[in-house]
């Protein structure tokens, strides 16, 4: 009998896990969320153009020992796609927005990406929220204007344009092993960035790669500093955004921190390192241990 593969889909994923999805209003804002588990809080944050199911391959495992919420941030998924600038204040204030709705006073928060940023700057601004913190290949924390125009132009032309073709390259940007890019990931994207007043939206985020937008809101010791919950630095060996150099700059800027580096993965290690990614969060959330 031949073997069935690691992952058949993202429904297989949560076939066999107690979840819950549904929208809920976060300030007038519909808001796209699953919740499954039972345990401390761990609310998971994706990135740029992405949406909650980038966090498929990990939920059944998180849920075991935590109540985990992903969502679809403002402007994103299948969330309501407000015609305003997605800047990080108002990423941070939509996730506080969530917390209040489903009655969470505090919560581990783990972010993707640009998803790294917005839970970073919660922890500096709101600390009362935020329990424990991991940041997630966050990207382009040096705020390299190459890394911006790649970013804008690779998402801007998928969404323009989304076809098979120009979709796949945008997620296969996000993998080290491409091979694991599968069509129902790409056809996921395809449906999302098809939605009427998506282009609209995604250029609502991408004012982030603008430098004159980001300096508000960039890399920066003065507001970094002021994150006081503990801190894991996840990064992985192949991220296109961001390199260990960057890595050493935000030990440097945050006062409690420690890094955590997965071989052989690039800027998904949630998917494609599933493994690592759920032992190092279990370790460093659930148990207090600095990952091995």
């Amino acid at each position: 009998m031949t073997e069935l593969p690691e992952h058949i889909s993202i429904w297989a994923e949560l076939s066999d896990v107690d979840h819950e999805l549904r929208h809920v209003d976060v300030g007038g804002v519909r808001t796209r969320v699953l919740r499954a588990g039972s345990g401390p809080d761990l609310i998971l944050l994706h990135g740029t153009g992405g949406h909650l199911e980038a966090y498929a391959r990990d939920i059944a495992g998180l849920a075991a020992d935590f109540q985990v919420t992903a969502y679809d941030m403002v402007g994103h998924g299948w969330s309501d796609l407000p015609d305003l600038p997605y800047t990080i204040d108002v990423l941070a204030a939509h996730l506080i927005g969530l917390m209040d709705t489903l009655g969470i006073e505090s919560a581990h928060l783990s972010g993707e990406s640009l998803g790294g940023w917005v839970v970073a700057w919660t922890a500096a601004h709101h600390p009362g929220r935020v329990d424990r913190l991991v940041l997630n290949t966050p990207g382009n924390i040096a705020n390299k204007p190459d890394v911006m125009a790649k970013m804008r132009d690779s998402t801007m032309a998928a969404v323009r344009d989304p076809s098979d073709e120009t979709v796949r390259r945008r997620v296969e940007f996000l993998f080290h092993h491409k091979e694991m890019v599968t069509d129902e990931l790409v056809n996921l994207r395809r449906a999302v960035y098809s939605r009427p007043g998506f282009v609209q939206a995604i250029t609502n985020t991408l004012v982030l790669q603008d430098p004159v937008v980001r300096k508000d809101f960039a890399w920066d010791p003065s507001w970094v500093g002021k994150v006081t919950a503990p801190t894991l630095l996840l990064w992985t060996e192949h991220d296109p955004t961001g390199g260990l150099d960057e890595a050493a700059m935000l030990l440097d800027w945050l006062p409690d921190a420690r890094l955590h580096v997965i071989a052989d993965a690039g800027h998904w290690p949630q998917w494609e390192k599933t493994g690592e990614y759920l032992r190092t969060h279990r370790d460093f959330l659930l148990l207090g241990k600095d990952p091995a």
